[in-house]
């Protein structure tokens, strides 16, 4: 049985604690009631939003007109073939849509299970990590994910979908493209290795460690230290992390384009990226003129990471997306890259 609630107020439910109500809220903690939600939109003619930890989102000053259905199933990260405790490796770790994402990581460093721990203090639900193909610091989701229930809106039937069948590529799935608003993710899948060695390739954590091999949980440790520099750490005393993480993706450019841009401008950074390379949006933002605390009204650029747009105190979900704007034309005015946002923006239909 499912919990309809009615006007629900939405900004609270994010990270960046903006945005107006929603018309009908459901909190699904089972299978069947996502089911009965998907259904009780459809025969009610309601827009439905699926909503997880509300971190990568722009939630509308007037809020959605329709039914947001937040998952909360849980799973307590089971094994389905090889458990903790066990010797089999790899180690296949199931973790619900619901769960925390950042308890699921210490989970699985504690139990010296590598694969996701670059990946820690990222804010959030593991349903949502899969939609964006999440990475942070040299590591991605989609390195090992094998499996994903789901509920398929157009079948109305549970089904499983492989790694290859996601389509992941950069900050890329097919749920937020090729197949938006069709699935709806209810558990994950992963194959970690058991005692195996951390990702070392971010520039930051290879020097942080000074050619010395780190165990799992010190790399868990640093990464944090270095989030929580950057106020990439959702803290209640930090007003800069008020935001909905890096606001901006990093662009990919061709390595003409790359040469073109350098010839032009001293010191343009850049990260192998397969056959071209990848440009810091946050290079760009920042010699587009936009600095560390630049602020717009009530809304501004947290002083400690110029990619996150923070919300100041009171800032409305319109002052946020002209500042974005501005940052937007700023750089396409300099430097001829159209920058791409990261959150999901709910309700400005």
């Amino acid at each position: 049985m499912i919990n309809i609630e009615e006007n629900v107020r939405l900004a609270e439910l994010t990270t960046l604690k903006i945005g107006g109500n929603a018309r009908y809220f459901i909190r699904a903690r089972s299978e069947d009631q996502v089911a009965e939600a998907f259904e009780y939109a459809a025969k009610n003619a309601l827009k439905l939003f699926v909503l997880g930890g509300g971190s990568n989102v722009l939630v509308s000053d007037n809020g959605f007109d329709g039914l947001v259905l937040q998952i909360g199933i849980s799973s307590k990260f089971h094994a389905p073939d090889s458990g903790l405790g066990t010797d089999v490796n790899p180690a296949l770790i199931t973790a619900g849509a619901g769960d925390d994402w950042d308890g699921f990581v210490a989970n699985c460093v504690e139990n010296n299970l590598a694969g996701v721990e670059c990946l820690s203090g990222i804010p959030g639900l593991v349903g949502g990590t899969p939609v964006q193909n999440v990475g942070a610091y040299g590591q991605e989701v989609a390195e090992t994910i094998v499996t994903l229930r789901c509920f398929d809106r157009n079948t109305q039937e549970f089904v499983a979908l492989t790694n290859k069948e996601c389509g992941f590529t950069y900050r890329t799935s097919i749920f937020n493209s090729s197949q938006r608003e069709r699935y709806i993710v209810l558990s994950v899948t992963f194959a970690l290795d058991r005692g195996g060695d951390p990702k070392l390739v971010y520039k930051d954590l290879i020097e942080h460690f000074i050619e010395r091999k780190p165990s799992l949980a010190e790399v868990r440790d640093a990464v944090l230290k270095i989030r929580r520099s950057k106020s990439m750490v959702i803290e209640a005393g930090d007003p800069n992390s008020r935001s909905a993480g890096s606001f901006f993706k990093n662009p990919i450019v061709s390595r003409d384009d790359l040469a073109a841009l350098r010839a032009e401008f001293d010191g343009v950074p850049f990260f192998e990226f397969g056959g071209a390379v990848k440009i810091p949006a946050a290079w760009l933002v920042e010699n587009a003129g936009f600095r560390k605390g630049f602020a717009l009204r009530n809304a501004g650029i947290s002083a400690n990471h110029t990619l996150a747009i923070i919300n100041r105190g009171g800032a409305s979900a319109t002052e946020i997306l002209s500042l974005k704007n501005e940052i937007q034309k700023a750089v396409e005015a300099r430097f001829k890259i159209s920058l791409q946002p990261e959150p999901v923006f709910v309700g400005f239909e």
